[in-house]
């Protein structure tokens, strides 16, 4: 009898090519992006004062008002999903994401109360604030579920339906708080809604940090996710400590969705959606997984804002609009094949 053995359908090389191909789309969008405004640039100026040149009014257009709103969409989008993909990885459960499990909308109502306690606070601060919403959002969840056998034996419908409930609670709240807020803060608030309109280099500025540090210990963490993945007793044979490695592997997750909420609010699906597709197209090993759905993330997010704004201009519709279109009925799919 002959065996043929078949080669694996996720290599390597097909994560690197997957990869090149999703940064070649992200970045011909983002030239796009570029160009698009009351005032359009072509793409062959957008280029050139990308290296450069260009003229004032045209460096001014693209350098000063559009980077820093393109540049947040692909911070926070990547930032979302691998969010998501490192809370998928330690819970073990597919319905897991940042703005499902609690953590976007508590980091969104954190923010606004910090902002409305104290105006004047510097900018630093805020990331903070959102940090601990996410953490006291997160927890709710765990409490609320009824669970007693740790992250990794939460039950999928379960994690999900009360994290839905937990995040329509605290948004609500979120809401409430800002109505009654002053009008000028009120407003200067709205970006919490989901939308990284009227981004500017201070907010980009104040993403950037943990992007550049949590984005790079996320992708370090990818081999522990690999064991947390077979489970407590067989990741506890090869010598990882188990509530550590979780510890360290969910701390960054919920930093990187606080973070991402400070620069475009809550992105509804993003940390869902991405990971699940970088998962069909390379496979589940967080080594391959993990920059994919970061591409993906933010691919998804600049599409989501690109398409807001050319759809009905001078009106603008929030990116978080698109996302959730496009992830609520996954998330609903998902949910019926989990229960």
């Amino acid at each position: 009898m002959t065996v043929q053995l078949r080669p694996p359908r996720y290599t390597d090389a097909r994560a690197l090519t997957v990869a090149v191909v999703l940064a070649v789309l992200t970045g011909l969008l983002a030239v796009l992006a570029l160009g698009l405004g009351a005032v359009a640039t072509p793409a062959a100026e957008v280029w050139a004062t990308l290296w450069g040149g260009g003229d004032d009014l045209t460096r001014q257009l693209v350098l000063e008002l559009r980077l820093p709103r393109v540049g947040i969409s692909l911070l926070c989008g990547a930032m979302f999903a691998a969010s998501g993909a490192m809370m998928q990885g330690v819970i073990r459960n597919p319905l897991a994401s940042p703005d499902i499990i609690g953590v976007g909308a508590g980091a969104g109502l954190a923010a606004t109360v910090f902002l409305l306690a104290w105006p004047t606070a510097p900018p630093g601060g805020l990331p903070w604030a959102a940090l601990a919403g996410a953490w006291g959002g997160f927890g709710l969840v765990l409490l609320l579920s009824g669970e007693r056998r740790g992250a990794g034996g939460l039950h999928p419908v379960r994690l999900a339906l009360v994290g839905v409930a937990v995040a329509a609670a605290l948004g609500a709240a979120q809401q409430l708080v800002l109505v009654r807020a002053p009008d000028g803060l009120g407003a200067a608030l709205t970006f919490l809604a989901g939308t990284v309109y009227g981004a500017d280099s201070a907010r980009l500025l104040r993403v950037l940090p943990w992007a550049m540090v949590l984005l790079p210990a996320a992708l370090l963490l990818s081999r522990t996710l690999d064991v947390l993945n077979l489970g407590e007793d067989l990741a506890t044979g090869l010598g990882t400590r188990v509530n550590p490695a979780r510890l360290a592997s969910l701390g960054v997750g919920v930093a990187l969705a606080g973070a991402a909420v400070t620069g475009a609010g809550i992105l509804g699906f993003v940390g869902l959606l991405a990971p699940h597709l970088a998962r069909l197209l390379v496979g589940a090993r967080h080594g391959r997984m993990l920059p994919v759905s970061m591409l993906l993330g933010a691919l998804l997010v600049l599409a989501a804002d690109t398409l807001g704004r050319a759809l009905l201009p001078p009106l603008e519709v929030p990116a978080g609009i698109f996302t959730t279109l496009v992830g609520a009925p996954y998330f609903l799919y998902l949910l019926k094949r989990s229960a």
